[in-house]
Order: C-alpha cells, then structure tokens, then sequence
C-alpha cells in the first residue's frame, strides 16, 4: 500500500513537470508532513529551491505547481509564508484509505522495491564471560531492527558474532586443565560463573608466571592447529557459555544465529595473503599494517590497520574482515548492519574503508552501516554497577524487572490466576526495559530506571500496553460482533478528533521507512506514544457505544489496536488482555 507522503511526492512531482516544463527526474518533490495540522497535514518547500534556480517568485512558482495538481484528495491547498504549499487531506479520500489500511497485512506500510538481503550483526558477547548490562542495547537495538526488516518482508540473517577463539582460550584452558580437567573432559558439570572464576585466575597467573604464560601460548598453538583434545576442551568451554547465553536470550525473545569468531579461523591466513598480493600491506615491526587514507592519530601519522601480529597471530581486524568478505561474497548481502556501542565507530569506518580499498565493497550496491549507541547509566550518572562496584549482569537486571512488575500486577488484579501473573510479569517487565532502552536516540546515554520505566503515565511499555487494553476493552464493552461490524460498516471519519487519529493511524508506513533508512528505534516508539495520545483524545471526544457513527468507530479502534500491536512486535514487546 503507497504511503501518503509517496503518494504526495509522486502527485506534486507531476505537477512540477507540469507546470514549469521540467523532466520529472528534475521535479522531484520536497514533501513532509506538517508540524501543526491546523494548517494541513502535508507540506511541499519545492517552490523556494526552484525559484531560486529559475530566478522566479516562489509564491508565484507554488500557484503554477496547485495549478496542475490533482486536487481530487483534497479538502484545501493553501500558499503560506514564502511559499510552501500546505495540504490538507478531505475526510472523504482519509476515510477511503483507512478502510485499505484495515484489511492491508502490513497496516499501511509500503514494501521496499527490491527484495534484499539484510545481515544484521548484534548482541555478540565473549565466550567464559556472562553477558552484562554492556550487551543490552546491542542486543536490544538489534533484534528490533531485524524485525522491522523481516515485517518489511526483507531476507534477514541475524548473526552473533561472539569472541570465541584466540589467546584467551590458551589461558583458560591451561589453567583448567589443573583446576577443572573432569569438566574439559565432559566429565562433570558446571555453570559459566564458575567459568569466569577460572578466567580471572587464569589471567593474574597469565601476567604473573612466565612458566604458565609460555603453556598457555602453546595450548594456543595446538588449538589453532586443531588438536582434538584442545578442540574438544574449548567446545565444553563454547557449550557452558552458550547454555547461559541462551537463558537470556530465551527471557528477551530474541532469535539470533552463533557465527563466531572460530568460523572464519580457517580463511585469516587466506584474508591476510589477498591483502598482500594487492600491495596493500605495510610492515610495521614486524606486523603487518594496511594504511587508509584520511585516518591519522593526534600527531597527524596514518592510522595503521593491523591485520597480522608480529608474532604470526591474528586479530579482531582480520576476524572482521573475513566476516565482512564472507557477508558480501557468500552470503550475497545487500546491506550489512553492525550494533555495537558508539566507542568502536573509527574501527569500523576503518574496516568499511579497507573493505572498499581491496575492492571487496562496493558501496553503490551495497550499503554497511554501524549503528553505534551510547551507554547504559546509573542514577549517579555514571556506568550501571552493582553497588560492589562490579558490572551488573544481565541477568540480574531484567530479572529484577519482571520481580517489580511481578508486584504491580499483584497490586491491581489481586485476583488474578498465579500463572495469569507470571504471564503479566514477564511480558511489562521484559517490555519496560525493551522500551526504556529504545525510546532513547540511540546515540545518547541514559539513565536506567525502573520506577521510571513501570509507569502507566508518559511515553513507558505499560502506557501503551494499558492503551491497547483499554482500546480492545472499548470493543468488548459494546458486545459488538466485530466480524459483522467489518461485514456491514466502512471507516468515515468527520470529527477533528476522528481526522486527527486517522492521519496518524495512515503515517504507519511513512515511521517504518524512516526506521529502515536511519536505523532510529526511538522514531517507532514516538510515533506508538503519540498514536495512544491520539486515541485517548479521539475516546474523549467521540462517543462510541451506541452512537449513530458506532460501526465505523469501532472500526478505527480496531485499526488502531492493529497498528498498536505491529509497531509493538516490530519493538520487540508482548500485548496482553488485561492489566
């Protein structure tokens, strides 16, 4: 279904065409919805970018452009200031398309030309460690976009790339083989806190003890040769770890694919050797270094991009750059998307850069975005720790969400069935924190919250889930068969509060594509917040239940419980009942 502000654009291009005679690719509309409906819903600003290349009065190109368009949706079309031309839709063409945005399957969102393939990379924790309040946004933000693109009809490969191989493992399993060998042996169980116990104690030995530093370098060695009994032992320390991911991932419904960084182990060598035959690698003691241009450290010397140590060892930059050839020659990707926090965005301008300069990339056909994101704050501003000072688990975190919710709900449905409960407890209090974390632009920090993020008032998850209830309770209320009031009645909207809602309800599509263009989660939820708004003005306003216009009312609650409950999928959340 054609968004309104493409329809605007393709009906104001023509008539630019029109009126002044131009090729169409040269007319090509500047459209935006207005700020203040009060004076239209859509806005066109082509008459001043053409009046200053035409050396005409914009006020005089703007009447020529209303002149030749097609006014047969329209209720007025005004010249304001000096000379953007405001729209105003007629009730009649608004109800028409909100009765095709009913029975669309995608609320009125429009499909993207071309089918393409989206690789989008998120979450990506390190094997032996649990993963913290670090990885929540990461993650988060990335199954989020993953569903925008899958609604979108998109073919989507969500990948976690995790740090599963490298010097690490030496250690660990080194360290292990003296603290824990039933456990490597699969002999006996164990729990990833006790995994990263070891860790810790494997690195201060690691640091401290020569003898232990040289062991753990050739355990290194065999594992990167493949010997069975140090492959075996860094499965069973993958297989804990993964265990305890997947809790997480299973309480955050969240569906990602393990690609870590052992499955492109086998092609680093290859990567390096490729880079070497285009002339592109500069030994720099004894490593080797790829140079791009524009990339200097504070003293004005050219960053190097170091893709073999000196001792002949491999690092994130040449994992990447493996993932990254992988994503375009094998997987086919049309558009390549990394979710990690603002702090790693000159490595990846770097990798996209190297990626472009061996030729691998060509940004004409294939578009790589980082979708960097700021951190996850405490209330003292700083970091969110325990108060033992040590990073907050993720677990831990989200755990006590659903534990505070568990206690709101008891407060208002004391009645309730205990498993109606823990229903209700999962879904506000995974969903407050989804939400919290999302309604940020995802640049900016923020401070994490709970009070704040379980409110029913201001832009929350309870908010807009306590909307939806109230919208289908609304429905209920009438006893209305709604498969007959579908059958029997058409949306027709006529009060300002109608119109209002129903403009919002058709932006749909046009928040979507935004979203897919800008990778901004923070836009849908904005939209979803002032859609509640929008409704509980329109439910004060219009009388429902009983009323002459009840069909078509209750047809656009039913729209609007349809939008309400895809934008929040699309975010991630769950919708209830009852609250």
């Amino acid at each position: 279904m054609e968004t309104l502000i493409s329809l605007f654009r393709r009906k104001v291009s023509e008539a630019i065409s029109l009126a002044l005679n131009l090729p169409i690719e040269e007319s090509q509309a500047d459209m935006a919805p207005s700020s203040q409906e009060e004076f239209g819903h859509y806005q066109c600003n082509s008459a001043l970018r053409l009046a200053k290349a035409l050396q005409q009065n914009p006020r005089a190109i703007a009447q020529k452009i209303i002149d030749k368009f097609d006014q047969s949706f329209c209720s007025k079309i005004e010249i304001a200031g000096p000379g953007f031309i405001n729209f105003t839709l007629s009730p009649h063409f608004l109800s028409q398309q909100l009765q095709e945005q009913f029975h669309d399957r995608l609320c009125g969102a429009s499909l993207p030309k071309k089918r393409q393939k989206v690789v989008v990379e998120f979450s990506s924790p390190n094997v032996a460690k649990e993963l913290h309040v670090g990885h929540i946004r990461s993650t988060i933000i990335g199954d989020c976009l993953a569903r925008l693109f899958e609604f979108l009809q998109q073919d989507v490969l969500r990948l976690n790339h995790i740090g599963d191989w490298g010097t690490q493992f030496g250690m660990l399993i080194t360290y292990m083989k003296e603290a824990a060998p039933k456990v490597l042996k699969g002999e006996e169980e164990t729990t990833l806190e006790a995994l990263m116990e070891w860790y810790r104690a494997a690195k201060k030995r690691f640091d401290e003890d020569a003898d232990f530093k040289k062991r753990s370098q050739m355990e290194v060695v065999r594992l990167q040769s493949g010997d069975k009994d140090a492959l075996y032992a860094w499965k069973s320390i993958c297989d804990i770890s993964r265990t305890a991911f997947q809790e997480i991932y299973d309480l955050l419904d969240v569906k990602i694919i393990e690609r870590g960084e052992s499955f492109y182990n086998p092609i680093l060598k290859e990567i390096v050797a490729e880079f070497e035959r285009h002339g592109l690698v500069t030994i720099s003691d004894g490593a080797k270094c790829v140079y791009l241009e524009g990339f200097k450290n504070r003293e004005g010397d050219l960053l190097p991009m170091m893709i073999q140590k000196s001792d002949g060892g491999y690092n994130y930059d040449t994992t990447d750059l493996a993932a990254i050839r992988h994503r375009i020659f094998v997987e086919k990707a049309d558009r390549i998307i990394y979710i990690t926090d603002s702090g790693q965005s000159l490595h990846f301008q770097m990798l996209f850069a190297a990626a472009q300069k061996i030729g691998w990339l060509d940004p004409n056909k294939i578009e790589v975005d980082h979708v960097g994101f700021g951190l996850v704050l405490g209330a003292d501003g700083k970091k969110l720790k325990t108060r033992s000072g040590v990073t907050e688990k993720l677990i831990d975190l989200l755990t006590e969400a659903v534990d505070r919710a568990r206690g709101m709900v008891k407060g208002r449905l004391p009645d309730a069935p205990v498993p109606e409960i823990e229903h209700l407890a999962r879904v506000l209090g995974i969903g407050a924190v989804k939400y919290s974390d999302l309604s940020v632009h995802r640049t900016k920090d923020y401070v994490f919250s709970y009070d704040k993020m379980l409110r029913f008032e201001g832009n929350t998850a309870v908010f807009l889930l306590y909307a939806y209830v109230r919208i289908n309770g609304i429905k209920r209320k009438t006893h209305a068969d709604m498969d007959k009031v579908v059958q029997l009645h058409r949306i027709a909207v006529q009060h300002p509060s109608e119109i209002s809602l129903g403009i919002h309800l058709r932006r749909f599509g046009e928040i979507l594509e935004l979203v897919s263009r800008d990778l901004l989660p923070n836009r849908l939820t904005d939209y979803l917040y002032e859609l509640a708004e929008k409704f509980n003005a329109f439910f004060r306003d219009c009388r429902v239940e009983g009323s002459p216009e009840e069909g078509s009312r209750l047809l656009l609650c039913e729209l609007t419980s349809k939008v309400l409950r895809q934008g929040l999928y699309i975010l991630g959340l769950q919708t209830v009942d009852r609250m």
